[in-house]
Formats: C-alpha cells, sequence, structure tokens
C-alpha cells in the first residue's frame, strides 16, 4: 500500500537537492504535488519526471519569501486537488558565511528572511488548510547546526534554523488538537548544490565527510526517507520532535 495515497503535499526548495528527491518520492508514494522554487525551468523537469513516473504535481516558480506564494501555493493544492494534508517547507539558504562580528545587518536579515520567516509565511497559511481536512503533518528543514554543533562563520545559519525548531515546537502544541503534528528534519551533510558550494574542493569534502560517525555524506534521497517518515501515518505519534538524520555528526569526536 503506498504510504501517501490519496494526501496531496506541498514541498518547497524544490528544484533540486533534498527538495526534488522529496518530492519525487512523495509522489511515488501516491501523494499530489504542488511544488515550487524559483527556478522555473526545473520545477518543470521535476513536474515532468513526476508525470512520467505516473504521478500528478503542478509547479508554482517563486520566492519563498513572498507572502503571495505562500498564499497561491496554498490556493493551488485546494482548487486544483481538493485540500492539503502535508507540507514539507524545505526551502533555505547557507546566508553568508562569516564571523558574526563581520556580518552586515542586511546578509543577517536576508537569511532569517529566507530560513525562518518563509518557512513561517508557509506555516501561516497551510495550518488552516489543514484544519479544514482534519490533520495534517507540517515538517521544517532545520539543521545540526545551531542545534548540537556550532561551525564558525554560521552565525546566521544557526540562528534561523534553530528558529525553525522553536516554531516548530509551537505550533505542535497550539495545533495538535486539531490532528496537525509539527516536526523538524535535521540532516547532516548531503550531497546537494548546496553543500557542494559549501565544501567545494577535495580537501573540504573530505573534511567534512570525516565529520561524520559514518564517514560520508547522505545522498539527497536518503533525507527524502525521512521526510517520507514523518510526513506518513507511520509517525502518527510523533510531534514537536527534532529528527536527526546527521550520519552521526552530532556525536562524533573520532
Amino acid at each position: 500500500m503506498l504510504q501517501l495515497s490519496g494526501k496531496v503535499a506541498i514541498v518547497t526548495g524544490a528544484s533540486s537537492g533534498i527538495g526534488y528527491e522529496t518530492a519525487k518520492l512523495f509522489a511515488s508514494e501516491g501523494a499530489k504535488l504542488v511544488v515550487t522554487a524559483r527556478r522555473h525551468s526545473e520545477l518543470a523537469k521535476l513536474v515532468a519526471d513526476i508525470e512520467r513516473h505516473g504521478g500528478e504535481a503542478v509547479a508554482i516558480a517563486g520566492d519563498i519569501r513572498d507572502e503571495n506564494l505562500a498564499r497561491s501555493l496554498v490556493e493551488m493544492a485546494e482548487n486544483h486537488f481538493g485540500g492539503l494534508d502535508i507540507a514539507f517547507n524545505n526551502a533555505g539558504t547557507t546566508g553568508y558565511p562569516a564571523p558574526v562580528a563581520d556580518i552586515s545587518a542586511d546578509a543577517w536579515q536576508a537569511t532569517l528572511d529566507t530560513n525562518l520567516t518563509g518557512s513561517f509565511l508557509g506555516a501561516k497559511y497551510q495550518l488552516p488548510a489543514m484544519i479544514k481536512r482534519g490533520g495534517g503533518s507540517i515538517i521544517f528543514t532545520s539543521t545540526f547546526v545551531g542545534s548540537t554543533v556550532g561551525f564558525p562563520g554560521m552565525g546566521a545559519y544557526a540562528a534561523s534554523k534553530a528558529g525553525l525548531i522553536g516554531l516548530m515546537q509551537v505550533i505542535a502544541v497550539e495545533y495538535g488538537m486539531h490532528g496537525i503534528r509539527a516536526n523538524a528534519l535535521l540532516p547532516g551533510g548531503t550531497d546537494t548544490p548546496m553543500g557542494r558550494a559549501s565544501a567545494n574542493t577535495p580537501e573540504a569534502l573530505a573534511f567534512v565527510k570525516g565529520l561524520h560517525a559514518l564517514k560520508r555524506i547522505a545522498r539527497a534521497e536518503e533525507i527524502a526517507r525521512s521526510a517520507l517518515y514523518l510526513a506518513s501515518d507511520a509517525s502518527s505519534f510523533s510531534t514537536g520532535s527534532t529528527l536527526l538524520v546527521d550520519g552521526g555528526v552530532s556525536i562524533n569526536r573520532t
């Protein structure tokens, strides 16, 4: 039996990496998808890929910092597919790496606007739609950075992603009575375009791999499988939780 049969899901940051693989996985498990990212051409490829394998998906290109986009995604889910059951608020940026004293106010704000405010705006419209359906699952992509590990130069990124955990926990207690579960996914190093940009030399990649207990980084589809767990009824009694999918980077000291 398909784990998401009859469900409707929104996936943000779906043009590449974790979002792309998660959208494909959700569709293969029976969900109907509304996907978004800034790059229209990459979204079109994703939709075509999903449809080629028998799934259903529609795309809206835009910037998750735009409240109108957040509203439009939910309206598309309701008007095109009949409602909303799952939201994977995954889009994000590493921002502008620098020591805290060297981060400009504008750079700080830009990172928080994307990683934290963008997800807040998504949830603002997703939650009422889920209430109409009698419940749902809302998932945020956070990170071990700022939760279990502090990385130099990542102050804005860490603060924004840690903020997501606080937001998620409040949503869990505010909306649990409506059958809505809220959880955060905390990936470790993952082979994505954003990850490659951060570790852009063989030496840097080897260093990042060595930080993990498994001595490798994740494939995006491995993270997608954990997102599927949180989206599906397999996690029906999990809410307000942070799911580390980090290859042991949080506990490794070797």
